[in-house]
């Protein structure tokens, strides 16, 4: 309870200047891979004002066998910022199916919090890699598990900025 209050607390503190990329009311669209089921998501990041953005997580995989899918929300809180490059917290909430060993289809969720960094590179504003490490719950194959995550660039996200 402590360390949800902790996160909480984090995620909702005040920022009081942030001068990093101004993404303001640019919509960034691009791929995640951070379910724990590894289907790719459609990632979309909405960011409100200099300091919070929110995003959704859309995933479908539907072949011959079974049909499954990921969805989810996403917060973003802005802590630190430099010239190309913002630090920020980030909590993640998902509900996704998956086939189980008997081959029937299954539910599970996923709630991760965490901390990340998005940059760009100097004239590619618009292109920004993220990378996420924290803590999350999540309920996968029978089990619930609390574990510690790391996305690296290439699971966490890659948006393109509208």
């Amino acid at each position: 309870m402590r360390l949800l209050i902790i996160v909480f607390t984090v995620f909702f503190c005040n920022v009081s200047s942030v001068n990093a990329m101004n993404l303001a009311g640019r919509l960034g669209i691009g791929l995640s891979n951070q379910i724990v089921t590894g289907i790719d998501t459609l990632s979309l990041k909405l960011q409100r004002n200099r300091s919070t953005a929110f995003g959704a997580l859309l995933g479908l995989n539907s072949s011959s066998d079974a049909s499954n899918y990921a969805i989810g929300l996403k917060g973003y809180r802005v802590i630190y910022d430099e010239p190309q490059l913002n630090f920020y917290s980030a909590f993640t909430g998902a509900l996704f199916t998956y086939e189980d060993e008997s081959d029937d289809t299954d539910s599970g969720y996923q709630a991760e919090a965490a901390f990340g960094t998005e940059f760009s590179f100097q004239g590619l504003e618009s292109l920004g890699f993220s990378f996420e490490f924290g803590l999350g719950v999540i309920k996968y194959q029978g089990a619930t598990a609390v574990r510690t995550i790391g996305h690296n660039v290439l699971s966490s996200a890659i948006h393109f900025y509208l």
